[in-house]
């Protein structure tokens, strides 16, 4: 395609306008790179939105996802599932955790959490229990989820939303304390260990620990959601690992199938016998496909030394952004952990993720101003770099406009 032909884009008018996309039809990827339908070449700085932690092809999970497909794509709930306790034992391991209900998405996922909070405060005699949760947080867009998001704007024109929930800012110890004072309803409490949509704003190791112990002396459930921050992203299988403390409920979804869509309830012994048959379910969570696919990637992210990797490429770039950009006029702050980035400017600067696509780098602009980069978890060295060489000068010229 020469430079001024129009991109090829298979358009049709009968999918739901609902998403701003750019003028871009994939085709195919390899590694951190993919490739439009008019062979043009990125580099892929956002993993499908944190969730191709193996890239793309990788070839372990292919071969891995072919010989399922061979065997067997979907069985319902009704039999035992051999994948899931595979997958499940994996997670408890890693976690420190002891059970696991498998769903399809984040959104799933977070919704069964709200589930898990208010039965646990109805076998509790709590009428109408409630759940501490955050500014900017961002946990799906199910009604239930979407009453627990602190967007105003995506919230707009769905009300009435649910009720049952406190909201607060991060990182603010004596504004969750101020708010469920003297309140007997309050059952849990319900962030993101790094909030992704709402700008990449990370709990602080102190706030976390001071949390843990707050739900610990309330008998509150806590319930962090690794929807986007899990799955080895920041260096450690999660997120809050960093803080040393252990959740009572973890939704996951996102990274943990490369790409097969996947999303997990991880329950520790407060919350593990919560749901009992009949409370929860599922047609499509748990299949032996995705299973397949969460096992296939733990393993493979453990042989390739992969949260090493995130750990490691992430300081590069957090390292050489806060260089190039330090002095740079309209940049407030660079912030992240890991593969896991945010570059947050003083006007919104939604163009950028059209304007780097055109320069052969994928990216998203979250929260109106903020940058995010959140590549797969096997980027290299050389790769990190070529972020930098592209990313900066855009963001550069962007702010002398």
């Amino acid at each position: 395609m020469s430079a001024n032909a129009a991109p090829t884009i298979p358009t049709s008018p009968h999918v739901m306008n609902t998403y701003g996309r750019l003028p871009i039809a994939m085709s195919h990827g390899k590694g951190c790179r993919m490739w439009d339908v008019d062979g043009k070449e990125y580099l892929d700085g956002l993993a499908g939105i944190a969730v191709n932690t193996l890239g793309h092809a990788h070839p372990k999970l292919v071969k891995a996802l072919q010989e399922q497909v061979g065997q067997l794509i979907h069985c319902c709930n009704y039999y035992h599932v051999p994948g899931q306790e595979a997958l499940a034992q994996m997670l408890v391991e890693r976690s420190g955790m002891t059970n696991v209900f498998f769903c399809s998405t984040g959104l799933e996922a977070n919704e069964a959490a709200l589930k898990m909070a208010r039965k646990y405060g109805h076998d509790k005699g709590i009428a109408k229990p409630k759940i501490v949760v955050y500014e900017k947080a961002f946990h799906g867009r199910s009604i239930a989820t979407l009453s627990a998001t602190g967007n105003p704007k995506i919230q707009a024109g769905f009300g009435p939303l649910v009720e049952g929930f406190i909201r607060v800012p991060v990182n603010d110890i004596e504004a969750l304390r101020t708010a469920t004072e003297n309140d007997p309803d309050v059952v849990a409490v319900f962030f993101e260990t790094i909030q992704g949509e709402g700008g990449i704003n990370p709990m602080r190791v102190e706030y976390l620990q001071q949390v843990r112990a707050m739900c610990d002396a309330k008998d509150w459930l806590l319930m962090i959601d690794e929807v986007q921050c899990g799955m080895g992203r920041t260096g450690k299988w999660f997120a809050h690992q960093w803080a040393g403390i252990t959740p009572d409920v973890m939704p996951l979804a996102k990274g943990l199938g490369s790409g097969v869509p996947i999303g997990a309830v991880v329950a520790g012994p407060k919350a593990a016998n919560i749901f009992q048959p009949g409370n929860h379910g599922t047609t499509f969570g748990g299949n032996p496909l995705a299973m397949r696919a969460g096992v296939a990637t733990i393993k493979i992210m453990e042989e390739e030394g992969l949260l090493e990797n995130a750990a490691k490429m992430g300081e590069l770039l957090l390292t050489q952004l806060n260089t190039r950009l330090m002095n740079t006029k309209g940049v407030k702050e660079v912030r992240g952990q890991g593969l896991m980035i945010g570059i947050e400017l003083d006007r919104p600067c939604g163009v950028l993720a059209q304007r780097a696509a055109q320069a052969g780098l994928l990216l998203s602009v979250t929260a109106d101003s903020v940058i995010r980069l959140v590549p797969p978890l096997v980027i290299s060295g050389a790769e990190a770099d070529e972020i930098i060489g592209i990313l900066v000068p855009l963001i550069e010229a962007f702010l002398a406009e």
